[in-house]
C-alpha cells in the first residue's frame, strides 16, 4: 500500500505540466480469472521537454509507446507508475498491460456467484483506483473524455458511463462493446460493470426535452427480489426535484443503477452508472429505517451527477463538499419529494449522532481537512466529511435562506460546468445571492474542528414567569472556537397527555452568552428545547426541570424530530459521562415502545446495547444486559402485530440474549416452536437468530454449515462467517482470527463480517489473548493488504468489547512506539478513544 500513495504536491506539480484530452481504453475480459488485458491510449498536452508519470497498477506491462517511440517497460514501470520523460507539446501514449482483478472492492472487482457459478465484475475507483483498470493520470483535476471498448463473454451485459451500444461478434463466444466517448469527467467516476446481470428499463423526459434512458440491474440469482418500479419512481421524483432546484438539466445521456456484489460502500456516483450495495436488494424483510436509507442513498448519488460529476473538486481536501452537499440535498429531496416526510428526523437520529461522535474523537479535523496524500483521504470518508459537513450546510441554509442557497448553487453549476473548483468558488455564488459575507462563517465552521455545547440558563419568579433567559455556549478545551448559530427555541407543555410545542422563536446565537429578551415575561413551559427543528450543529443540554419532564414524558412528545433531539441529548450526556449509563438504559427501556420513527428506534437500540455492555459499571454489565434482553422480548410480544417496532425489538433481543432462558427463546423463534403474530422468520432473520445462538454458545460449526448448505449464496456465506466468528470459545475466536490474518484470500465482505462476529462475546475475557497479536500484526497488515482490507482488520479485529485498562494501556504503548504511518495511527487512535470513553462512562456509572 505505501508504494501506491500519491501526494498533493505531486498532483499539483503534474497538473502544472499536463492537461489531458482523451483516453481510449480497450479491455479484454476473457483472458482468465486473475488478470485482464488493458490497452490505454492517452492524448495529452504537456510542457515541452518536461517529465512526469502516469499511474498504472499492473501485473505485467507489455509495452509502452510514447509519441511513436517504444520505451522499455522494465525501465519505466515499477508496477504502480510509468515514468514519462522528454514530453512534447502534444503527446500520445499507449500502454499495454495485464491488470489484476481484485476481491477487495477496489479497482475491478471479480465475484463468482456460488448459486450458479456466474462471474460478475464491477469497478470502484474512488479515491485512486481507476489506475487498477487502465493507465491514467489519477487525480480529479485532470479531466478528459473516456472511450471504452470492451470484449467479454457474449451472454454478458456490459455497462459504462455512455449508453450501452449493440455489441459486435468477436468469435469464440465473445462480443465487443464499443462505447461512445464520455463528456469531460474525472477518472474516478468512470465505470465498468460486466457480467450476466439482468435488467429492467424505463425512461424519463428531462427538463430540456431529452429522453433519458433508465436501467436497473442485479445479478441473476437476486433479480427476483429487485423492485425496479419503486426505484424508478424515486429516481423520477429526484430528477424532477433536482432539475427544478438546481435550474440545470441532468448533465449526462442516461442513468443506470446497478446493484453489485461485495460492495464496500452504500453506493458510488459513477457518471450515469451508479453502483449500489446489494444489501439494497431486499430478499428478506428489512426495517423501515433501511428502506428509507435506500431512498436517501438513491437521491444522494443522483445529486452527485451535478455536484461532484458535472462540477468536481480540484483536490480531495474538498471531498467533504461533494459528500456533504449530496447528503444535505438527498435528505431535502427525500423529505420534500417522496413519501418519507420525516427524513430530517432520520438525519438527526443517524447522521448527526455520527457527526457528534466523530467530532469528539482525537482524530477530529476541520471540515476542510488537510489532505496531504491519498492515505489521508482514504481515512477521511468519515462522519466529518459526510454528516458534520451536511449538518453545517443545513446550518448555512438556515443562515442565508434556502431560496438564496439554491440560487447560488444553480449559478455555481452554470459557471463551472465540466470543470474543477475549490470551496471559494461556491462561497462566491452564495454571497452574491444571499448578500451575506461568508468569510467569518467559513473560517469558524469549515476551518476549525470540534462541536459546541449549548445550554439554556433560565430564571423565573415565584409565579413561574421567566425573568431572564440566555443561551450559553461552550467549546472543548482542545477546540475552543465559539461559533455563530442560527437556531430555534421551542416551548413545550402537556396538553391531554401529550407534550406539544406552543411557542417557537428563531434567532442568531453567537458568543459565550446570548440573552434572549423576547422570552422574558412568558410563562416557563414544562420543557424548553434548544435547537428545536435541528437547524444548528451543536450538542444541546436540557435544564434540570426540562430533563425531568423529558425523562418522564419523552414518548409523549408529539413531534418526532423533537423526540429525536431529546433522545440525542440524553445519549450525548451519557457518552460524555455526565449522566450514568444506567439512567440511559432505564430511559430507553421505559420510552422506546411508542416511538414511531424506525431510524430513531434503530439508532437508540444500538446505543442501548453499547451502554449496557460497555458503559455501565463492569460489575453491573451482565445483569443490565440480561435486563435489556428480557425487556426487549416483552416489548416484542406487546408490539403491534407485524410492525417495524416488533421486528426491531426481536432483532435487538436476539443481539442481547445471554441467559439460557433467553437463548432458548431465540432457538424456539428460529425453529418455529415460539411464534409472534405477524412476524415471519425469513432467511436473513433466521441467520441473525443463529448468530445469536452461536454467540451464546448454543450453536456451533455443525449448525452453521447446515444453514449455509440451505442458503448457499453470497449473503449466506457472509452470515456464516459472522456466525463462526461469534463462537465464544478460544478455538472459535482463533479460527476467525486465522481466517483473515493468516491468509489473504477472503474477499472484502467476508473479512468485514468476520470482524462483526469476532467482536461479539458474552464472556469478553475470551478476547484478552488477542491483544498482543493484534498490535504485533498492525504494521504488516498495513504494508501488505489493500487499504480497505487493512481498515476492516484494524477496526474490526480490535478487541474493543474488553473496554478495560489493560486494552487502553496496550493501545497507548503501540501508539508511543509507532509514529508512522499517519493513516494507520489515526485508526488506532480512534480505537483508543472508544475504550477511554467507555472507561469514563463506567466510572461515572459506578458513582
Amino acid at each position: 500500500m505505501p508504494g501506491e500513495n500519491l501526494t498533493r504536491v505531486e498532483a499539483q506539480e503534474r497538473a502544472s505540466l499536463v492537461s489531458t484530452n482523451s483516453y481510449e481504453v480497450v479491455l479484454d475480459l476473457t483472458t482468465g480469472p486473475e488478470t485482464f488485458l488493458s490497452t490505454t491510449t492517452v492524448r495529452f498536452d504537456a510542457e515541452e521537454g518536461s517529465s512526469t508519470f502516469i499511474d498504472a497498477i499492473t501485473r505485467t506491462v507489455h509495452s509502452v509507446t510514447l509519441n511513436g517511440v517504444e520505451l522499455d517497460p522494465a525501465r519505466v514501470s515499477d508496477g504502480v507508475r510509468i515514468q514519462l520523460d522528454g514530453l512534447e507539446a502534444q503527446n500520445e501514449l499507449t500502454v499495454v498491460a495485464d491488470a489484476i482483478y481484485t476481491n477487495t472492492g477496489e479497482g475491478l472487482h471479480r465475484f463468482v456467484d456460488p448459486v450458479d457459478g456466474e462471474v460478475y465484475l464491477y469497478s470502484q475507483f474512488e479515491v485512486p483506483d481507476s489506475r487498477r483498470m487502465f493507465a491514467v493520470f489519477e487525480q480529479p483535476d485532470l479531466k478528459a473524455e473516456f472511450t471504452f471498448t470492451v470484449t467479454a463473454p457474449a451472454h454478458w451485459a456490459v455497462v459504462s458511463n455512455s449508453p450501452t451500444p449493440e455489441p459486435t461478434d468477436a468469435g469464440d463466444g465473445k462480443k465487443t462493446w464499443a462505447f461512445a466517448p464520455t463528456s469531460r469527467i474525472s477518472s474516478y467516476i468512470t465505470a465498468l460493470i460486466a457480467g450476466p446481470y439482468e435488467s429492467v428499463h424505463s425512461e424519463l423526459t428531462s427538463r430540456d426535452g431529452r429522453v433519458i434512458p433508465l436501467g436497473v440491474y442485479a445479478r441473476k440469482s437476486l433479480a427476483e427480489y429487485l423492485d425496479a418500479d419503486y426505484i424508478f419512481e424515486k429516481t423520477r421524483q429526484g430528477f424532477a426535484f433536482y432539475e427544478e432546484k438546481f435550474d440545470y438539466a441532468y448533465p449526462f445521456e442516461k442513468y443506470d443503477q446497478l446493484f453489485v456484489p461485495e460492495f464496500n460502500a452504500g453506493a458510488m456516483e459513477n457518471a450515469g452508472a451508479i453502483t449500489f450495495t446489494e444489501t439494497y436488494v431486499f430478499r428478506s424483510k428489512v426495517t423501515d429505517a433501511i428502506k428509507e436509507r435506500r431512498v436517501v442513498t438513491i437521491l444522494h448519488e443522483l445529486a452527485h451527477m451535478w455536484f461532484g460529476d458535472l462540477v468536481t473538486m480540484k483536490w480531495w481536501n474538498d471531498l467533504w463538499l461533494n459528500e456533504s452537499f449530496a447528503e444535505y440535498a438527498s435528505t431535502l429531496a427525500t423529505a420534500e419529494a417522496t413519501e418519507w416526510h420525516e427524513a430530517w428526523t432520520t438525519f438527526a437520529a443517524m447522521e448527526k449522532s455520527w457527526a457528534y461522535k466523530q467530532d469528539q474523537l482525537p482524530s477530529t479535523h476541520p471540515i476542510v481537512a488537510t489532505i496531504n496524500d491519498l492515505e489521508d483521504v482514504q481515512v477521511n470518508f468519515d462522519g466529518i466529511t459526510y454528516a458534520k459537513g451536511a449538518s453545517v450546510l443545513k446550518q448555512l441554509v438556515a443562515w442565508v435562506g434556502q431560496d438564496d442557497f439554491l440560487a447560488g448553487v444553480a449559478q455555481y453549476f452554470k459557471k463551472h460546468a465540466h470543470s474543477n473548483t475549490e470551496l471559494r468558488d461556491l462561497l462566491v455564488e452564495l454571497e452574491a445571492t444571499s448578500g451575506r459575507d461568508l468569510t467569518d462563517w467559513s473560517e469558524k465552521w469549515l476551518e476549525t474542528a470540534g462541536v459546541n455545547t449549548l445550554r439554556p440558563e433560565i430564571e423565573v419568579d415565584a409565579d413561574g414567569t421567566i425573568t431572564s433567559f440566555a443561551v450559553l455556549q461552550t467549546a472543548a478545551a482542545d477546540y475552543p472556537t465559539i461559533r455563530p448559530h442560527r437556531l430555534a427555541i421551542g416551548f413545550y407543555n402537556l396538553v391531554d397527555g401529550r407534550l406539544v410545542r406552543d411557542h417557537r422563536i428563531e434567532l442568531d446565537v453567537d458568543g459565550e452568552r446570548t440573552d434572549v429578551a423576547e422570552l422574558v415575561g412568558l410563562a416557563r413551559p414544562a420543557l424548553v428545547l434548544l435547537n428545536d427543528d435541528d437547524l444548528a450543529y451543536a450538542k444541546i443540554r436540557l435544564d434540570e426541570q426540562s430533563l425531568q419532564v423529558a425523562i418522564e414524558h419523552l414518548s409523549s412528545i408529539e413531534n418526532p424530530l423533537a423526540r429525536s433531539l431529546v433522545w440525542g441529548a440524553a445519549w450525548d450526556a451519557t457518552r460524555d459521562a455526565e449522566t450514568p449509563a444506567g439512567d440511559y438504559v432505564r430511559l430507553v427501556l421505559g420510552n422506546i415502545a411508542p416511538e414511531t420513527e424506525s431510524t430513531t428506534i434503530r439508532t437508540t437500540l444500538s446505543q442501548l446495547l453499547l451502554a449496557a455492555g460497555s458503559y455501565v459499571a463492569p460489575e453491573r454489565q451482565q445483569a443490565t444486559v440480561e435486563e435489556v434482553a428480557s425487556t426487549l422480548w416483552t416489548l416484542a410480544q406487546q408490539a403491534e402485530t407485524g410492525s417495524d417496532a416488533q421486528f426491531q425489538f426481536v432483532k435487538f433481543f436476539a443481539a442481547a440474549a445471554s441467559t439460557d432462558e433467553q437463548l432458548a427463546t431465540v432457538a424456539a423463534l428460529r425453529d418455529g416452536s415460539v411464534t409472534l403474530p405477524g412476524l415471519e422468520v425469513d432467511t436473513d432473520l433466521a441467520w441473525e437468530l443463529l448468530i445469536a445462538l452461536a454467540a451464546g454458545g448454543k450453536a456451533g460449526t455443525q449448525e452453521i454449515d447446515a444453514a449455509l448448505a440451505a442458503d448457499n449464496t453470497a449473503n449466506g456465506a457472509q452470515f456464516a462467517a459472522q456466525a463462526a466468528a461469534s463462537i465464544p470459545t478460544q478455538e472459535g475466536k482463533q479460527a476467525a482470527w486465522d481466517s483473515v490474518f493468516a491468509t489473504d484470500t477472503a474477499p472484502n465482505t467476508i473479512v468485514r463480517y468476520t470482524g462483526l462476529g469476532f467482536q461479539r462475546a458474552a464472556d469478553k475475557s475470551v478476547l484478552a489473548t488477542f491483544v498482543e497479536p493484534y498490535f504485533a500484526s498492525l504494521q504488516g497488515v498495513w504494508e501488505s493488504r489493500s487499504y480497505k482490507i487493512a481498515e476492516y482488520l484494524v477496526a474490526g479485529m480490535y478487541p474493543a468489547p474488553l473496554a478495560n485498562a489493560e486494552l487502553r494501556e496496550a493501545t497507548k504503548a503501540w501508539l508511543a512506539a509507532n509514529a508512522e504511518p499517519a493513516a494507520l495511527r489515526r485508526l488506532v487512535v480512534e480505537n483508543l478513544a472508544g475504550v477511554e470513553r467507555a472507561l469514563a462512562a463506567q466510572e461515572r456509572d459506578a458513582r
